[in-house]
């Protein structure tokens, strides 16, 4: 990106407006996956099937995935007091209803309402660091920002598997309920009410044809991980998916004011880091998924102990992300991308190489690798492009960027599912020679193909331009 943001630099309400951010973050990003674990005491209670519970999950994922862009472009035109207030209430009131629900059915309406509500919170608090911190604090507030994902994203099993064994699973809805109600007071305090920038005609049938496909691939992935991609449900929705897509390409050519500029991916650096994205999610989120099944199907762990291991990746991106947010203003995007992904790779070889023991060490190391190399890619990537959007950009921007982690975040899961479900079909030794074991052979199988998949996307954030000399003040940005 060539243009530095027109927005105007503000004082903003600084450890205030982080203090909101923070646990607003947390709570919607736990809430993904904080009732994973508990899904089979929820089958019984509802006598419900595997494929039917698969909807407390898929449910929220997909308005997510949907929601993320949307309100990235209208936070462009609608203030952010309102928009967040907006999103916390209704996020409360998807909890309330998960929290009494006396069916399956209304358990899953409910989910379906909290993640309309909770995709708002990431992509906003982007936004709201950006526009109200000074250009010197931004790299701390969407370190901080990141750090909130990511300890959400590593902790929300444990947490919602320990809560959930101990006091229930409605407790957890009670829990999201009563932190999201009393976040309203502390967002109408800290968040300024002003109008945006943002001037025109909002493209509504293009944001609809953006949202049905960004959704339905999602589904599709979600279903071809349960009953694989030669399911008429998983395959059919892909193909819906790729042309709802291609007619939004095509609307986006032939209107004048587009849900999404053009001008967005007229830049190399821009597209490139909208792909590493994608790639490394895809990494990210499929080692989230499978390190806890690996320690629990082949390190003897239950299914507790397993989430127990992901703790120490989520402390580490806590501790980190707010100093890589700092360190991408001094050394550039590009050196951290890279040494990022890296490490995303070298730990996905070493999770295919030294788990095949009783120990559940090797996996929390791995994972732990994987987490901090993942924290340097996205909390960098979301910062460059923060710090060098147009005005008028920063929101559909940054709302493209984090719908694109997201649909990443459903894709990993889903194609490296089948791929561990036929390598255990096969019952074949793995193919790493270094790894030992054989009960496991699957799962060192995924993890190569994570190392395999971490090579290529290497090779695409390669493209990006190296850092300009510092003689050239600038603020660093996804052309680094």
């Amino acid at each position: 990106m060539t243009s530095p943001s027109t927005t105007p630099e503000r004082t903003g309400p600084g450890l205030a407006l982080l203090a909101l951010l923070l646990p607003a973050i947390l709570i919607t990003v736990t809430a993904s996956d904080m009732v994973n674990l508990m899904l089979p005491t929820i089958g019984t209670e509802f006598g419900a099937t595997e494929a039917e519970l698969a909807w407390v999950v898929t449910g929220f994922l997909l308005m997510f995935s949907v929601g993320v862009p949307l309100y990235g472009r209208v936070s462009d035109r609608v203030s952010l007091r309102r928009l967040f207030v907006l999103a916390l209430l209704t996020y409360a009131a998807g909890s309330l209803v998960c929290a009494l629900a006396p069916s399956l059915f209304v358990l899953v309406a409910g989910r379906i309402v909290t993640g309309i509500g909770a995709a708002a919170i990431p992509v906003l608090g982007i936004i709201a660091v950006t526009r109200l911190l000074p250009a010197a604090k931004r790299g701390v507030g969407i370190g901080v920002v990141s750090a909130g994902a990511g300890i959400g994203t590593a902790a929300g099993p444990a947490v919602g598997g320990g809560v959930g064994q101990a006091l229930g699973w409605p407790a957890l809805f009670w829990i999201t309920l009563v932190v999201s109600l009393v976040l309203v007071p502390a967002a109408l305090r800290v968040l300024p009410d002003d109008a945006p920038a943002g001037r025109g005609r909002l493209d509504v049938p293009g944001g609809v044809l953006l949202g049905l496909g960004a959704g339905l691939v999602l589904f599709g992935m979600t279903q071809a991980q349960v009953a694989g991609f030669a399911a008429p449900l998983a395959w059919g929705s892909l193909a819906v998916a790729v042309a709802a897509l291609v007619l939004f390409g095509w609307r986006t050519a032939r209107v004048d004011q587009p849900f999404v500029p053009p001008a967005l991916f007229t830049n190399r650096g821009y597209r490139t880091g909208v792909l590493v994205a994608f790639l490394a999610m895809t990494v990210n989120l499929g080692g989230l998924v499978f390190v806890p099944l690996l320690v629990v199907e082949v390190n003897g762990l239950t299914p507790g102990q397993g989430a127990l291991v992901m703790i120490p990746a989520g402390a580490a991106v806590a501790a980190l992300s707010p100093v890589i947010g700092r360190l991408a203003e001094r050394v550039g995007t590009r050196p951290l991308v890279l040494t990022g992904l890296a490490l995303i790779g070298l730990s996905a070889l070493f999770l295919s190489t030294f788990t095949d023991g009783a120990s559940p060490v090797p996996a929390a190391v791995g994972v732990l690798a994987l987490s901090i190399g993942f924290s340097f890619v996205m909390t960098t990537l979301i910062g460059a492009a923060a710090g060098e959007l147009p005005g008028e950009q920063v929101g559909v921007g940054l709302g493209v960027l984090q719908g694109v982690q997201f649909l990443g975040a459903g894709t990993g899961p889903a194609v490296f599912g089948v791929l561990v479900s036929a390598r255990q079909q096969s019952g074949a030794s793995a193919i790493n020679p270094y790894y030992a074991g054989h009960e496991g052979a699957a799962y060192s199988d995924v993890f190569l193909a994570m190392a395999v998949v971490t090579v290529l996307t290497l090779i695409v954030a390669s493209r990006m331009r190296p850092a300009r000399p510092a003689a050239q003040p600038q603020q660093p940005n996804l052309g680094q």
